[in-house]
């Protein structure tokens, strides 16, 4: 539907297709990012055979084959980015997969789900195309990434001309991603952050990344009238040295029958004061002073 397009799809896989050249010059970003979510494959004693990553841009099929994966599938918007990916390529649009149900018993998308207009529908997609007890891991920037270039950005358009237009991708919130894996279907979920500094000498740097990364603005309510050559400059001049990248990490299993289920409210046999070496005291009744 049209209200719910934020982004221009065909404007990122134009983007994503000529960074595919240049993607290399941002691969330690990439890659510290992918480790940071790959680290969750070692919180479990399963073994995966079948991985499906979305937009690794070459970092991230690497390191699921040397965490003993044999099989992975590397699927990107831009097929330029998709052949480059270490996988078998796949071009796909993470809005429409082209995936049979219960395809994979493991998917991963590193930084590579913040421009879907439609993520509850790309994340019902993933968990359909998952096995039963297959898992999701996703990272993707957060509310507070880039804020120094975003706020550098309006100042600059603002005394240009006098107004405002997003000049940076809008990003979720910690506290809607687990919300979204529920949504979705997807059974234990659960969403943590932290944040990563990436620092530079040179404010321009920053945005040289950005298009090593296919990451550049498609906003489809961005104004032309000022065009990005400029403001750089006179973002740049304000720019800190320090920049944030806050990443969320969503972690989700496909529904299965025998995964551990919460229990039935009232079941409990022991009584949480007594675990907690604490008095119990009935609604409305205040504990008093003791001596």
């Amino acid at each position: 539907m049209d209200n719910m397009r934020i982004f221009d799809r065909r404007l990122i896989a134009r983007r994503r297709a000529r960074a595919a050249g240049r993607v290399g010059e941002v691969a330690p970003i990439l890659a510290d990012c992918a480790e940071r979510l790959l680290d969750r494959l070692d919180d479990t004693t399963r073994r995966f055979a079948r991985a499906l990553e979305i937009g690794g841009r070459g970092v991230v099929a690497p390191l699921l084959a040397a965490r003993g994966v044999p099989f992975v599938v590397s699927a990107d918007l831009a097929p330029a980015m998709a052949v480059r990916a270490g996988g078998l390529p796949v071009a796909a649009d993470e809005e429409f997969l082209p995936f049979a149900e219960a395809s994979f018993d493991l998917v991963v998308a590193s930084l590579s789900l913040h421009q879907v207009n439609d993520l509850p529908g790309a994340l019902i997609q993933i968990r359909r195309a998952l096995a039963p007890d297959g898992l999701f891991l996703a990272s993707l920037p957060g509310l507070g990434t880039l804020q120094p270039l975003r706020d550098a950005l309006a100042e600059a358009e603002t005394a240009l001309r006098d107004g405002l237009s997003p000049r940076v991708s809008p990003f979720p919130d910690l506290r809607d991603c687990a919300g979204l894996l529920q949504r979705a279907g997807f059974a234990l979920p659960v969403a943590d952050a932290e944040t990563i500094t990436l620092r530079y000498r040179n404010p321009l740097a920053l945005f040289a990344d950005l298009r090593a990364a296919g990451e550049q603005n498609a906003v489809l309510a961005r104004d032309p009238r000022t065009p990005p050559r400029a403001l750089l400059p006179m973002a740049a001049a304000k720019l800190p040295a320090e920049i944030p990248l806050r990443l969320l990490v969503m972690t989700g299993w496909a529904p299965a029958a025998n995964q551990p289920q919460p229990a039935r409210p009232g079941s409990a046999t022991a009584r949480l004061a007594d675990a907690l070496g604490a008095e119990e005291h009935s609604t409305g009744e205040k504990a008093g002073p003791r001596h």
